[in-house]
C-alpha cells in the first residue's frame, strides 16, 4: 500500500483524479494501438538498408527513452516512437530518392535532435513561445485535423477505403483482389468493423478498457479462422509490411541483440557530410521542420483532450515535453532510426482514462518487450490495431465544435489545417498551410500588426509563414531551402 501511495503522490493521483490501474490499463491501451511500429519502422528502414534487427533494437529504445524521460520529467501520458512518414521520407525520398547514405541521414536526424533540444531548452523556449503564438483557434482545428487524420489512417488499415485513380479515395470491397479464398467471416474489413462497433458500444456503456477488449478479441478471431489482412496484402494494393495471412505467433521469446552496424553510425558519417552539404543541410532541415509541427501539433491536441491546456491556452509542462521528444530522438539516431515523435495514438491511452506520466512509462516499458517478444508483436494483424484509430478520431472531432465559425478570418485557415492533414497525410502540412493562410488574410483585411486594437498576426507568426513558405516554395523544382544551399554550397 505504501509503494502504490508513493507512486500516486509522484504522479499527482489525487490532483488529477488517476488511480494506479487506470494508468496501467492506459499505458496498455496506448501501447496496443502503436505496437505496430515495432514491425513497420524497422520493415521500412531496411529498405533503406538498415538491418532490419538493428532498427527493431533502435525503434524499442528510443521509444523506452523518450516515454520515460516524458512520464518521468513532464509527468503527461504521452508516448513517442520513431514517427510514421518520418520514416518514409527517410527511406524513400532521402535514401532511395536522393541517393543519401543511411548514415548521413541518421547523421541528420541526430543534428535535428540536438537542435530541437536547444530550442526547447527553458532558457531558450523558442518552441513552446512558437506554439503559444499560434492563435487558439488554429490549434483546436490541429486537433480535430488530427482526428481525421487518425481516422483515414485506421480506414485504410482496417480495410475499408482504397486508393483510387479517378476519385482518389474509395470504399474497399471485401471481394478485393487476392481475398477470394476467403469467407466473409474471415476478411480482416469485416472483423475490424465488427471490432469498431463494439468498442463503440462498450464505450457507450462505460466499460474500461473497451479499446483493448476490441483489439485482443479482433486479434484472436483473425488467429483462429487465418483472417485475411487487406492492408498487407502488396498485389491488392495494400503495404505489405506484414503477412496478408493472420496466424498464430510462431514465436514468443527471442531477444534481437545489439546493433551491429546502426550503433553510433551517425558518428562515423560526419566526415563524409561535406561532399554533399547542401544536400545534408536540406534535409536536417526538413527532418527539424516535420518533426517539431508534427510534435507541437500532436502535443497540444492530445494534451487538449487530456484536459493539460490551460485558460491561456498553454500546454502544461509543455518544455519538458519537448525535450523528452528530442532526447529520445538523439538516441533514435545514435542506436539506428529515423526521427522519434510524440504519438497521435497517445491519444487512446488518454480516452481510456490515462492522466499523468506514469500511462507514457508503461508504455516504454513496454515497447521494451518488442527486443524479446517481437514474434507476438509482428502477429497482431493491422486491421485489429487499426478499429482504435477510427474510435479515437471520432473522440477527437469534438474539439471542431470549439472553433468560432462565424470568424471569417479564420474560417478557411481552420478548415485548411484540418482537411489538409488526412489528404495530405501530413500533420505538419496542415499546419503549415493553415498559418500561411492565416497571415496572408490578416494582411489582406489590413491587420499587420497586432496590438490591443489590431487583431494581427505577431512577428512569430510571420516569422513562421516566410520560414514555411521557402519551405514549400521555390525556383523551378526546388524550395527556396534546396536552392539557397545550393546556391551557397
Amino acid at each position: 500500500m505504501g509503494f502504490e501511495q508513493d507512486i500516486g503522490n509522484y504522479f499527482k493521483f489525487e490532483e488529477r483524479g488517476a488511480t494506479l490501474n487506470g494508468e496501467l490499463r492506459a499505458g496498455l491501451t496506448t501501447f496496443l494501438t502503436m505496437a505496430y511500429i515495432l514491425l513497420v519502422n524497422p520493415a521500412m528502414l531496411s529498405v533503406a538498408g538498415l538491418p532490419f534487427d538493428d532498427a527493431l533494437f533502435a525503434t524499442a529504445i528510443a521509444a523506452f527513452v523518450g516515454c520515460v524521460v516524458m512520464g518521468l520529467w513532464a509527468n503527461l501520458p504521452f508516448a513517442l516512437a520513431p514517427g510514421m512518414g518520418l520514416n518514409a521520407y527517410f527511406t524513400f525520398a532521402v535514401v532511395l530518392g536522393m541517393g543519401i547514405a543511411w548514415e548521413i541521414a541518421l547523421a541528420a536526424v541526430l543534428i535535428e535532435g540536438v537542435l530541437f533540444l536547444i530550442i526547447s531548452l527553458p532558457q531558450i523556449g523558442w518552441r513552446t513561445k512558437m506554439i503559444n503564438a499560434i492563435p487558439k483557434d488554429l490549434k483546436i482545428a490541429t486537433g480535430a485535423g488530427i482526428g481525421m487524420f487518425l481516422a483515414i489512417i485506421g480506414l485504410r488499415e482496417m480495410g475499408w477505403i482504397q486508393d483510387d485513380g479517378a476519385t482518389l479515395v474509395n470504399l474497399a470491397s471485401t471481394e478485393a483482389f487476392g481475398a477470394g479464398d476467403y469467407a466473409i467471416f474471415q476478411h480482416g474489413a469485416v472483423i475490424s468493423m465488427v471490432a469498431l462497433l463494439a468498442i463503440a458500444v462498450m464505450l457507450a456503456r462505460g466499460i474500461k478498457g473497451a479499446i483493448i477488449y476490441g483489439i485482443l478479441g479482433a486479434s484472436v478471431f483473425g488467429w483462429i479462422v487465418g483472417a485475411y489482412d487487406p492492408y498487407n496484402d502488396f498485389a491488392a494494393g495494400g503495404a505489405g509490411w506484414a503477412a496478408k495471412e493472420a496466424s498464430w505467433p510462431s514465436e514468443l521469446f527471442g531477444f534481437v541483440g545489439m546493433p551491429q552496424e546502426t550503433l553510433g553510425a551517425a558518428f562515423g558519417a560526419f566526415g563524409d557530410i561535406s561532399d554533399n552539404l547542401a544536400d545534408f543541410m536540406l534535409v536536417m532541415i526538413a527532418f527539424l521542420f516535420v518533426d517539431i509541427f508534427d510534435t507541437a501539433g500532436t502535443l497540444y491536441s492530445v494534451g487538449r483532450q487530456a484536459g493539460y491546456v490551460n485558460e491561456d491556452d498553454e500546454l502544461q509542462n509543455s518544455d519538458e515535453a519537448f525535450m523528452s521528444d528530442a532526447a529520445a530522438t538523439i538516441v533514435g539516431a545514435i542506436t539506428g532510426t529515423s526521427t522519434t515523435t510524440t504519438y497521435i495514438e497517445s491519444a487512446a491511452g488518454v480516452e481510456d482514462g490515462g492522466k499523468t506520466g506514469l500511462t507514457a512509462i508503461v508504455v516504454g516499458v513496454l515497447m521494451l518487450s518488442g527486443l524479446f517478444l517481437s514474434g507476438l508483436f509482428q502477429a497482431i494483424p493491422t486491421f485489429a490495431a487499426a478499429c482504435a484509430l477510427v474510435v479515437v478520431g471520432a473522440t477527437m472531432m469534438k474539439q471542431a465544435t470549439e472553433i468560432d465559425w462565424d470568424d471569417k478570418e479564420m474560417v478557411l485557415p481552420a478548415f485548411l489545417t484540418i482537411v489538409l492533414m488526412p489528404f495530405t497525410y501530413s500533420i505538419a502540412d496542415g499546419i503549415a498551410w493553415g498559418v500561411i493562410s492565416y497571415v496572408a488574410i490578416k494582411m489582406g483585411m489590413g491587420k499587420f500588426k497586432q496590438t490591443e486594437e489590431i487583431d494581427g498576426p505577431s512577428p512569430i507568426m510571420y516569422g513562421i509563414a516566410v520560414f514555411m513558405l521557402m519551405f514549400y516554395l521555390g525556383p523551378g523544382e526546388q524550395s527556396t531551402f534546396g536552392w539557397f544551399f545550393n546556391t551557397l554550397f
